[in-house]
């Protein structure tokens, strides 16, 4: 009878202690590559009101992206002739992510590289070149859900076409100190008129200016 107890009592034990890691061990479903998302509000201003002050008129520009992970791989951009031809997955760009296209989506006008552009919904890709990187937007039609037959509509840099292209120009690129394991896009040096996206994955950083086109709200 004692033995037969004990039995039940080490049961117990095992069966809790198994319920506690399930508890503590929390369940985390993400796809290999998470969505990501950066944005900014530009062309506002801050206005005082009985709280206090309130950010009004400002309009976004958001970048809705797929972000990639390392996971123990190095040299993710390459060198020489294979520079980039890793991510781009052998189209003539990179789609500045994972999945499905890269979005950049402005409520403003903006100057990119000198050049202006509307307010609107569109493609972003960087073409790549060792130290050389130029960012690219494009309006090409995109596919509702990946389709290998479909050779028209876009889905991620597949299918891309030039002919598509609204707007290139020349990114800065530099090495960093820092290794970065994921794909990181975002916003700095903002101000009330101005932002540089940036793009950072490994050790490479690449960097482009955007402003407030003349005459956009301000």
């Amino acid at each position: 009878m004692r033995v037969s107890r004990s039995l039940v009592a080490v049961a117990l034990v095992v069966s809790a202690c198994l319920a506690l890691d399930a508890q503590t061990i929390p369940a985390v479903q993400l796809p290999p590559s998470p969505q990501g998302q950066s944005a900014v509000q530009l062309g506002g201003r801050w206005e005082k009101d009985a709280s206090g002050q309130r950010y009004v008129d400002g309009k976004w520009v958001v970048v809705d992206y797929g972000r990639p992970i390392l996971r123990g791989r190095t040299n993710i951009f390459g060198s020489g002739a294979e520079y980039g031809k890793v991510v781009s997955d052998g189209s003539p760009v990179w789609r500045m992510g994972a999945n499905d296209s890269t979005q950049f989506t402005t409520q403003l006008p903006l100057s990119i590289g000198g050049k202006a552009l509307r307010p609107g919904v569109y493609n972003a890709f960087a073409e790549l070149k060792p130290g050389a990187w130029t960012f690219v937007l494009s309006t090409q039609p995109r596919q509702p859900k990946f389709d290998p037959n479909e050779k028209v509509l876009l889905y991620g840099s597949y299918n891309y076409d030039v002919k598509y292209d609204v707007l290139r120009a020349p990114m800065r690129v530099r090495t960093s100190d820092t290794r970065v394991e994921q794909l990181t896009i975002g916003f700095v040096n903002v101000t009330a008129t101005s932002a540089t996206l940036q793009v950072m994955w490994e050790t490479t950083v690449a960097t482009i200016d955007l402003e407030l086109a003349a005459g956009g709200t301000r």
